[in-house]
């Protein structure tokens, strides 16, 4: 049977809700199912079940790589708020701030646990191919995380290195969900591969917007404070590019900005944004993203598939590119 994006993003709720955490002490596993239970879009799981379902009318060994995926990229991301010191996730408190940085640190780890034990529950004609694009796909995250956090001590991030470090710690996952889809589909060695391509380019694409939103998105949507990339003098493609563009005062005001301890918030916001607007900043990330989604499509259109197959494909790729949260 050939599903729908909505199919799809249903099937992937109630599989995450039949999760069940309920192992003693309740203090490590409640923190995950509470992580699993405040939202999120859903979309690395449901690219897996979507590219499965580009080769087979069943998706149901999908499942466990499918799930093992969302519950990596929760892990990730309670772990990225401990250390960023993040207070807000999907406009909830964070884990760290509900219980404490060690429960955080500990119930995270239970959850990379988690991930290898669902991924274990895939087929074994398969098993160790996913395995190994798994793991290598959670190396190169842990690289990707500390490319990000070696940055923060920097003002020379070149527009290259940030590429590497989105691509390490963003679009790689996207890639291996898509993958994994494919491989258990029965895709061919060379189709799985332009999934994994085109996964890769949708998830740059896909950090860049959102590196645009934090400056750009409208707070009621995006979900998260808009200029907390700016606050934390976060390098992003923005900043690197506007770093790149300025001319010596607008050089020495950023770097004025980016020694102060203390400041006014909305000031210090609407300083960056007045020098990007004067810089070309946001029809440059623009401009960026569509060369990451026109690579994409390359990909896609390389596939052998019937191009109803590609139909929910087609949706998901143009529903991220053009997002507003």
């Amino acid at each position: 049977m050939y599903l729908s994006f909505q199919d799809i993003i249903s099937r992937v709720e109630t599989e995450i809700s039949r999760l069940r955490f309920v192992n003693h002490p309740e203090s490590l596993y409640a923190p995950i199912s509470y992580m699993l239970s405040i939202g999120g879009k859903r979309i690395r799981p449901s690219l897996a079940l979507v590219s499965c379902n580009i080769y087979s009318d069943s998706i149901e060994h999908s499942i466990p790589p499918a799930l093992c995926v969302e519950v990596f990229h929760n892990f990730t991301l309670m772990h990225d708020d401990l250390i960023d010191n993040s207070d807000r996730r999907r406009k909830k408190p964070t884990v760290h701030k509900v219980w404490n940085k060690n429960t955080a640190i500990l119930s995270g780890d239970a959850m990379l646990i988690t991930a290898y034990r669902l991924i274990s529950e895939s087929p074994s004609s398969n098993l160790k191919e996913l395995l190994d694009l798994f793991t290598t796909t959670a190396l190169e995250i842990c690289g990707g995380q500390q490319y990000d956090m070696d940055f923060e001590s920097r003002t020379d991030v070149t527009e290259a290195e940030y590429i590497e470090m989105i691509r390490l710690k963003t679009a790689v996952l996207l890639a291996c969900a898509l993958k994994a889809g494919a491989i258990i589909g029965g895709a061919s060695e060379e189709e799985a591969m332009h999934l994994y391509e085109l996964g890769v380019y949708i998830g740059l694409a896909y950090q860049l917007q959102d590196d645009l939103l934090d400056v750009y998105g409208d707070p009621e949507t995006f979900g998260k404070i808009v200029g907390g990339d700016i606050l934390s003098n976060k390098k992003t493609f923005l900043l690197i590019y506007a770093l790149e563009q300025a001319s010596q005062s607008q050089s020495e005001e950023f770097h004025r900005w980016f020694g102060q301890k203390t400041f006014d918030p909305s000031e210090k916001v609407a300083a960056f944004k007045r020098m990007y607007d004067a810089l070309g900043v946001k029809e440059a990330a623009e401009a960026k993203i569509k060369s990451y989604y026109d690579k994409a499509w390359e990909h896609l259109h390389m596939l052998q598939a019937p191009h109803g197959r590609l139909a929910v494909l087609e949706e998901v790729t143009n529903y991220l590119l053009y997002r507003q949260a």
